[in-house]
């Protein structure tokens, strides 16, 4: 008897246990399968986690000294911050701020039509404090088409008609749509209509007419086939429909530009190789300028270079024409990197501009790197020597995100439109991620 109720127990615990164990696995549900990636939650999402995160910081001081003002002296720092995606279905999107403030009291500058206090009576650097959304794109690229529309970058021809100034704290961007075409084979066709150009002074109060932005109705074309073994070859046309509200001063910047342009190596010797840039181009009044009669002006440049390490040595020669009084202008350039870096031909002279200039650049032990440049500059029409300018210029990378510079420029005037005498200083760091 007791061994059958032994044996009734252990069977009924037995059932107990396993029937315990069944109710206890049903009663704990099955993992819900995680949902499907969409468009929305998975592929934007991580087109934002793949993109790429832009820095570039600047910390610069500069002084000014020209003949009839007083010194000029800035120590001025340059965050900019930008953010682009990564491609998604052919889309990608960018989005850059920036911002310029002059360090403690160094604002004795005239930061060229600006309010800033204490800038009157002194000479120009133009870098106004200033906060700007310095770009925001969006771009598709299908069947070798990229299509961008937004707030851009635009360079065309070496910055030498339209550039980004990217030697000012607040660089030159663009309100425009752009198109670029690579379907044909070595050939890039690229179009772009710019209604709007955010120009280094910014937006902020105070600001002259003469230098607020430019509202545009403006095309730039341009065909560029790099097939031959010689060089690349660019033809272009620049049609400038440009308004700020200075009335005929900003008009006068209205012109239809023509061009074409030849850049390449040649082999010498074993040892070296002759660089070459070869342009011809010629403009005439556009749209709404107010020149009576109008006028045409050619453009022509020259340059080769040789490079023989640790030395490159070179020499040019640039033209910018004149008629019925008025220069051959380049309002969208960066005007910066052309005849001097004083800045001294910002604007052409109604009688035009010959630059006739020599250069010799040198890589330095530690890796610093200098450059020499000599400018001789004189009218093209009325026969005027308006001076001669040296440039020199010091850099060095230090690692991969840090870099400095030491850059020096002399203006000897004499028949100059503008100053008699100019001599500026530049010393910068910056660092760029």
């Amino acid at each position: 008897m007791k061994t059958k109720s032994k044996t009734l127990i252990s069977a009924t615990l037995a059932l107990t246990s396993l029937g315990g164990s069944n109710a206890q696995e049903a009663a704990v549900p099955e993992k819900a399968a995680p949902p499907k990636s969409s468009f929305f939650t998975g592929e934007i999402p991580q087109a934002f986690k793949d993109g790429t995160i832009s820095v570039n910081t600047w910390l610069r001081y500069e002084n000014v000294n020209q003949t009839g003002l007083k010194d000029a002296n800035a120590l001025l720092i340059r965050p900019r911050l930008g953010f682009t995606t990564a491609p998604l279905y052919g889309f990608q999107g960018m989005v850059e701020m920036e911002n310029v403030t002059a360090i403690g009291t160094s604002r004795d500058y005239n930061a060229a039509g600006t309010n800033l206090p204490g800038g009157a009576g002194h000479a120009v650097i133009a870098d106004p404090e200033t906060t700007q959304l310095n770009q925001a794109w969006l771009s598709y690229t299908h069947w070798d088409t990229t299509l961008k529309l937004g707030r851009q970058v635009i360079v065309r021809n070496n910055h030498r008609w339209v550039g980004d100034v990217p030697w000012r704290m607040n660089n030159q961007t663009f309100d425009a749509a752009t198109l670029a075409n690579t379907t044909l084979k070595d050939l890039t066709v690229s179009y772009g209509y710019v209604w709007n150009v955010n120009r280094i002074f910014g937006d902020e109060p105070g600001l002259s007419a003469a230098n607020q932005d430019f509202r545009s109705r403006s095309h730039l074309i341009n065909l560029d086939y790099t097939g031959f073994s010689f060089g690349k070859l660019g033809t272009y046309a620049y049609l400038l429909d440009l308004d700020n509200g200075a009335g005929a001063v900003s008009d006068a910047n209205d012109s239809a530009s023509y061009g074409v342009s030849l850049s390449g190596a040649v082999p010498v010797s074993e040892k070296f190789k002759l660089d070459y840039a070869a342009e011809f181009a010629w403009q005439t009044d556009y749209a709404d300028n107010p020149l009576a009669g109008g006028y045409e002006a050619p453009y022509y440049k020259l340059e080769v270079k040789v490079p023989v390490k640790p030395v490159t040595l070179g020499v040019g020669y640039e033209v910018l024409g004149s008629d019925n009084g008025k220069g051959l202008s380049t309002p969208l350039a960066t005007l910066h990197a052309f005849n001097g870096w004083a800045d001294q031909f910002l604007s052409t002279p109604g009688g035009g501009i010959r630059d006739l200039y020599a250069s010799a650049g040198v890589s330095l032990p530690f890796g610093f790197k200098t450059t020499a440049i000599y400018h001789n500059l004189t009218s093209d029409s009325g026969g005027l020597d308006y001076g001669d300018e040296i440039d020199l210029l010091l850099t060095k990378s230090f690692g991969k995100h840090w870099s400095g510079l030491v850059k020096y420029a002399s203006f000897d005037g004499k028949d100059s439109p503008t100053a008699r005498d100019v001599k500026k200083f530049w010393t910068q760091i910056e660092f760029k991620y």
